[in-house]
């Protein structure tokens, strides 16, 4: 059996196992302000990135990870790994896929699978476990990969944006979508399509009765294939998170519930406030 590398980008949620897992390594997207160029948890914190959204008018924007930040990272990996597994999100959301691919194009003799996560945050999260998991169990990089691929877009994952000027702005909804939004004050509720896209699943009139659409959607998906797990992410906003958990909880005693925080590149995008559930489907 092979020595296998995990590499994933700064858009997944790693837990505190993860960040000090051996194998598993993180490549940061950039947030770029005022044509300066942060990576993405090393240069700039989310509570740095949500003052200067606050103090700015202009939004920030995202950019991945260059070709040669994956080639560099690959070759060293090369020197004590035979094969690495590299998960990353969307590729519909971002050009991460293409760089990682195009920065494994670029080294010889090492074995490397590029996984569309087709999704972001702790769906990545679970994809990267699971590969940890298979590779434990003596699974070789190509089957693992073959799995998680499967595995991909399974997760449900509805969001509550914390701010829609910044979601339209960075190119993420349509203008007739933010007008509808913004002048009524709706409430939209996203969602990422198994295929990987942003969707517009509903439109809430208050917060209140979205956050317990969530609840319900989890409940009713529940009662036909029972859940175990369930993971809240949110933007600065851990009080509405606790009031989220409790919701929950209330319905399913029994839920075992994660709850962490988006990363500054998904911040930049969805905004402070921003409230997230996810769950595994069968």
């Amino acid at each position: 059996m092979g020595k296998i590398a995990f590499v994933t980008d700064s858009t997944a949620y790693l837990t505190e196992e993860l960040k000090n897992h051996p194998d598993v390594y993180s490549l940061p997207l950039s947030i770029i302000i005022d044509d300066v160029s942060y990576a993405d948890g090393v240069d700039l914190t989310v509570d740095e990135l949500y003052e200067r959204i606050r103090k700015e008018k202009e939004v920030p924007k995202t950019s991945q990870p260059a070709i040669g930040m994956f080639a560099e990272l690959y070759e060293k990996l090369k020197e004590d790994y035979d094969a690495a597994v590299s998960i990353h999100i969307s590729d519909k959301l971002s050009g991460t896929m293409a760089s990682a691919k195009q920065g494994s194009d670029l080294v010889e003799n090492f074995h490397v699978e590029v996984v569309d996560s087709k999704c972001m945050s702790y769906a990545i999260t679970h994809l990267i476990n699971e590969s940890i998991r298979l590779s434990e169990e003596g699974k070789e990089a190509a089957e693992i990969a073959e799995h998680v691929r499967d595995q991909a877009g399974r997760t449900a994952n509805y969001i509550l944006l914390g701010s829609l000027d910044q979601f339209y702005k960075g190119g993420r909804m349509s203008g007739a979508q933010y007008l509808i939004g913004s002048v009524l004050k709706i409430k939209p509720v996203i969602t990422i399509t198994p295929e990987g896209e942003f969707n517009l699943f509903e439109r809430v009139r208050s917060e209140k009765k979205a956050m317990n659409r969530l609840v319900e959607l989890l409940y009713t998906y529940h009662q036909e294939h029972p859940v175990n797990k369930a993971q809240i992410m949110h933007g600065n906003v851990s009080e509405k998170a606790s009031q989220l958990e409790a919701k929950l909880k209330e319905k399913m005693p029994n839920l075992d519930i994660m709850t962490g925080e988006i990363s500054s590149t998904i911040a930049v995008h969805a905004g402070e406030g921003t409230l997230a559930l996810l769950w595994q489907k069968g």
